[in-house]
């Protein structure tokens, strides 16, 4: 998944793009990984996402949603690979 993360990135940066946008990583305290990805000026720019939420328990859960063209998503410590996956799997759709 981050081979596929790196490659979509390439692909946006133009010039421009990568100096005003771009993705973030980083953990939260919970713990957990929060993930931001701007969507302006790139393919996705307002298209429709369903926002995923699988919310177990305090050790278990998974937020991604869309909002003002950009792609947040947050979840407990082993959730990296399924937030790039759900990324991942919009982009394509």
């Amino acid at each position: 998944m981050i081979e596929w993360l790196e490659k979509w990135y390439l692909e946006q940066c133009d010039g421009d793009w990568e100096h005003i946008f771009g993705i973030e990583v980083y953990t939260i305290d919970n713990p957990g990984w929060h993930v931001k990805i701007n969507l302006e000026d790139t393919l996705l720019e307002n298209k429709p996402f369903d926002t995923y939420r699988n919310c177990v328990n305090e050790n278990d859960w998974i937020i991604c949603q869309v909002k003002e063209n950009i792609f947040y998503a947050a979840g407990d410590p082993l959730k990296l690979e399924k937030i790039i996956e759900i990324f991942k799997k919009w982009v394509e759709s």
